[in-house]
């Protein structure tokens, strides 16, 4: 049975624990490894790899911690290149290309976002679980089947952003950055309407803006949708 802890999950800082009671990953590394550590009480060397996105900030802060710990990242090389990240830990990985990690086989496949080379996940294990990973993204061009777990970035509401925006509580040019580099609660009904929901069992909402979001109003308006337990992921 896939548990799923967020330890972060904003601007400031991006990074989920997940395990299938075998295997145990972390989703992201964008805070500092001895806050992963304290998050889970000191119970890391478990931990199989970590999986990362991208490389801004907000989702590798802690990669040099993590793989000090002795933990393998695994990322494209894109992203690993723009780091300067190398090593036997910094494992190269391809879209499209499916690899395993203990009990998970895990499909890495590319997103849309202002960065080098930006990957999701798939991950599915042998009780016949899925769970889909997307975060900073505008746009899913895949769709899914068959899946049990969802973690999907919620980031803004057009409205609340065109209102701040008129209001002059948020700068104009952010409004195009967002519509290129981050999903929207627009987006992510979209992405929902377009895939199988029939055996999923909950929808995590990843990386809401501090200015731009309403965490009552997703949660709700994604349960309407869907009929699905939803959980919003704590922010750091």
């Amino acid at each position: 049975m896939i548990e799923i802890t967020p330890l972060a999950s904003s601007s400031h800082g991006n990074c989920y624990h997940i395990t299938d009671g075998t295997t145990a990953l972390l989703l992201e590394c964008g805070i500092r490894f001895k806050d992963i550590q304290r998050a889970l009480h000191f119970q890391t060397s478990s931990i199989a790899g970590c999986l990362v996105t991208h490389e801004h900030g907000d989702h590798v802060k802690g990669i040099a911690e993590v793989m000090k710990a002795g933990i393998d990242v695994y990322a494209s090389r894109g992203t690993l290149e723009t780091l300067q990240v190398t090593g036997h830990r910094a494992v190269i990985i391809q879209a499209q290309k499916q690899f395993t990690l203990g009990s998970w086989t895990i499909l890495p496949f590319d997103v849309q976002h202002d960065v080098t080379e930006p990957l999701g996940f798939l991950l599915a294990n042998s009780l016949g679980e899925k769970l889909v990973f997307i975060t900073d993204s505008y746009y899913c061009k895949y769709k899914f089947n068959g899946l049990t777990h969802i973690m999907l970035e919620c980031n803004y509401s057009l409205k609340i952003l065109d209102e701040n925006i008129a209001a002059g509580r948020v700068p104009p040019v952010m409004r195009k950055r967002l519509l290129r580099s981050h999903f929207s609660l627009e987006n992510c009904k979209d992405f929902l309407r377009a895939n199988d929901l029939s055996k999923v069992q909950s929808i995590w909402l990843l990386h809401l803006s501090d200015s731009n979001s309403d965490e009552a109003l997703f949660k709700r308006e994604i349960q309407e949708l869907t009929g699905k337990p939803v959980i919003v992921a704590q922010k750091l």
